[in-house]
């Protein structure tokens, strides 16, 4: 697979399970980070909400960090700790899933949000790289990258949730 690593393709294959049971009883996906990991949630959400490689329905996805309205009136008026915990509340449905990416697995805002969607019996999942950091802990399913460079963990994030994504559409249709 494409990291060589057969731990990791088998928690990118559970997180597939996962994914297409979810999109099959129309329960969302909410996807999220900060920095450069916000970027891979934009990226994520593009490809599902249209097409990655195959025409088909689009996915019940959606990207909390793409909605600068809420983020900037939140994080003024209460604080940026808890601004993907609020959206979670809003949009969370018993089965759905909570996909966090963190270079650290320490992105404070995301394991807030991960703590309420467990709560909220919704699946998590972690898209990590240095050790899991404390997103270990909340996540049902972590793809952890093994390495401590941020822009090797970024490189490597992108072939994971391509291949997400491409095995997605091929169970769907």
């Amino acid at each position: 697979m494409l990291l060589e690593n057969e731990a990791i393709e088998q928690k990118i294959n559970s997180s597939i399970k996962l994914f297409c049971s979810a999109i099959k009883s129309d329960l969302p996906i909410l996807v999220f980070g900060n920095g450069g990991s916000a970027s891979d949630a934009l990226h994520i959400t593009g490809e599902l909400v249209g097409r990655f490689l195959k025409e088909r329905n689009p996915v019940n996805i959606i990207c909390l960090n793409s909605n600068i309205s809420i983020i900037t009136a939140w994080a003024n008026d209460y604080d940026y700790e808890t601004i993907f915990e609020r959206q979670v509340k809003a949009h969370a449905k018993k089965g759905g899933i909570c996909w966090g990416i963190s270079t650290s697995g320490n992105s404070s805002n995301v394991i807030r949000a991960f703590q309420v969607a467990k709560e909220l019996k919704m699946k998590t999942i972690g898209l990590t790289g240095n050790n899991g950091g404390k997103m270990r802990e909340f996540s049902d399913i972590l793809i952890n990258v093994p390495s401590s460079s941020t822009p090797r963990i970024q490189e490597l994030h992108l072939p994971i949730y391509h291949y997400i994504c491409e095995q997605i559409e091929e169970n769907l249709l």
